[in-house]
């Protein structure tokens, strides 16, 4: 198997730090996401940009109470 963070070769049966080779570079990779050196890609949501109906507004707009004011 071959470590993420140093790229060397390793028996997995030998560590239990999978899926790296050492404690050393398990901390050296959660230090990364910690730093945001590494992150998660952000994919828009399509219909993310479409405004929530507001059923409170529309009611109070058409509300006779309203007109008699």
């Amino acid at each position: 198997m071959r470590c993420p963070t140093c790229k060397s070769d390793f028996d997995p049966t030998l560590t239990d730090t999978l899926p790296f080779c050492s404690e050393r570079c398990r901390l050296i990779d959660l230090g990364r996401w910690l730093g945001e050196e590494h992150i998660l890609p952000n994919f828009p949501d399509p219909d993310g940009d479409e405004k929530p109906e507001n059923p409170i507004a529309e009611n109070h707009s058409s509300s006779p109470e309203g007109d008699a004011l």
